[in-house]
């Protein structure tokens, strides 16, 4: 049986109201029947539409107070094969009808509300690992298993991992992995889930079925199952994928060390990286943000851990402590406090319901901006009015540069969800705005999804925007596959107030 998602706060499902001021868009009778035709479920209780219409963005969670989501979709419809999804697919493309895919909806940028109502799409009916090839470590699954589930069979019945862990991973699923581009924390060691695709099961917004990839390597034209990796279910909807997957590790160390500042910490990262051979995880706290977790005062604390064969966890012990040596070591029960709490959000729902808000923001950026960029990110959130903590670690590393992840919070000085979404939108404007002035992008591992969608054309420039809005056109001319998203334009009317262009 599929898992079903985990809801981010309590809400009063059969009395909630749309926040969103978006046209909504209606599924008629007749097509409600062909739906069902299809197969699959179709579900049209108020209560089932608002939970699945819900993610676990920070901004909406704080609506629950006054029992409202963003919007509302009007049909959810729960396919439990490809095939069903693409007779889905034809049908609402013929009747102009919006579709959002969504499964664990744990996202945290609104990718997975349906702006505009039609069909919410639930994927977690197309569970399970189809095959395993445990000679070339090849896992064929579908794409609504969450993280969990499926990793704890490949390691139990086969003793391979793919080795990616979110700190959604209980909350997620593979094929939201893929959508949005995820990372797990241990990604230095098996990448960020484009490292670890070899191919793909997509249905196009027609019912075209594709099929990617699946080799080791080949060179026909461009790489399809690229275009689809964080496309957001806005070109095609994924209903499978190829993974790769290597043996469970065998041996694993850990070290914890002290640094004068997070400048010093970062280039000890950046030297330790561009050896060639990393730990699985650096992961490395500003003095305020290492303090709040574990008391360790005026210090930057680096954590690094590594698992795998013995040989190359001895080879990566070496090097970090090599490129470590000039500073203090820690307790390495620093990292084991780290794995025991890293996926631990129980905290999250006592500080909202107390009108506080908390959220990230996740970029990346070069070894050579990254001092400025700490400062200047960090510096300009805080500048907003009602914010009063902005932090920040540096969670993945690559040889030219790193990912590092801002975490802020605030209270606005008058009471009620208008005012902690007008704090909220200003203090990611302020943040992300300074970001890409300083060499930072949009995004490292959460996506665009509504929350991000104005800033796109600046991250991208002209051409590159060019480009996406043309595959946009030619693969989805209707434009309903997850319209609002990933800055696109869309045909079913204007983004809700605060997240649109006008930026």
């Amino acid at each position: 049986m599929p898992a079903h998602p985990t809801p981010p706060i309590d809400l009063d499902a059969a009395n909630t109201k749309a926040h969103f001021d978006t046209n909504l868009v209606s599924v008629n009778e007749e097509l409600i029947t062909q739906l069902r035709a299809t197969g699959a479920g179709v579900d049209l209780t108020l209560s089932n539409r608002v939970e699945a219409s819900r993610d676990w963005w920070p901004l909406i969670m704080t609506r629950a107070s006054s029992a409202q989501i963003g919007q509302i979709a009007s049909a959810v419809v729960s396919p439990t094969t490809t095939e069903q999804v693409a007779a889905i697919l034809r049908l609402c493309n013929e009747n102009n009808i919006p579709v959002t895919a969504a499964a664990g909806r744990s996202g945290v940028v609104g990718g997975s509300i349906p702006v505009f109502g039609g069909v919410l799409l639930d994927l977690c009916g197309l569970s399970g690992i189809h095959s395993v090839d445990t000679n070339s470590g090849i896992v064929d699954i579908g794409a609504g298993m969450f993280g969990d589930v499926f990793e704890d069979e490949l390691q139990s019945e086969y003793g391979l991992t793919v080795g990616h862990w979110p700190q959604s991973i209980a909350l997620s699923t593979i094929g939201g992995w893929l959508a949005c581009r995820g990372a797990g924390q241990l990604s230095n060691r098996y990448g960020k889930i484009e490292d670890i695709v070899i191919g793909l099961d997509v249905v196009l917004a027609d019912g075209t079925i594709v099929h990617t990839g699946g080799h080791a390597r080949q060179s026909a034209g461009p790489d399809l199952t690229q275009l689809f990796v964080g496309s957001e279910g806005t070109l095609g909807i994924i209903t499978g994928a190829r993974l790769r997957a290597r043996s469970v590790a065998t041996a694993n160390h850990s070290s914890a060390w002290a640094f004068p500042s997070f400048e010093a910490g970062a280039d000890a990262c950046r030297r330790i990286i561009q050896r060639g051979l990393a730990p699985a995880a650096l992961r490395l706290y500003d003095a305020a943000e290492a303090d709040r977790n574990w008391g360790t005062g005026d210090i930057a604390v680096l954590l690094a851990f590594d698992e795998g064969d013995q040989a190359t966890v001895d080879a990566t012990t070496t090097i970090t402590a090599e490129e470590c040596s000039n500073t203090a070591p820690l307790d390495a029960e620093l990292v084991t406090k780290w794995f025991g709490h890293r996926n631990d959000v129980s905290a999250l729902e006592a500080l909202i319901s107390r009108g506080y808000m908390v959220d990230t923001l996740e970029l990346t950026v070069s070894w050579t901006d990254l001092p400025v960029l700490y400062t200047t990110v960090r510096d300009a959130i805080a500048a907003t009015p009602g914010i009063i903590a902005s932090t920040a670690h540096l969670s993945h590393s690559y040889s030219e540069g790193a990912c590092l992840y801002f975490t802020f919070a605030g209270k606005a000085a008058t009471e009620g969800p208008d005012a902690i979404e007008e704090m909220y939108i200003s203090a990611w404007n302020a943040g992300t705005s300074t970001a890409l002035a300083h060499g930072g992008s949009l995004s490292h591992h959460h996506g665009v999804g509504l929350n991000r969608a104005r800033f796109m054309s600046a991250a991208q420039g002209a051409g590159a925007t060019l480009v996406l809005h043309t595959m946009k056109k030619a693969l989805d001319p209707n434009g309903i596959l997850n319209p609002g998203k990933l800055g696109m334009p869309t045909s079913f009317g204007d983004l809700p107030k605060g997240f649109g262009s006008e930026h």
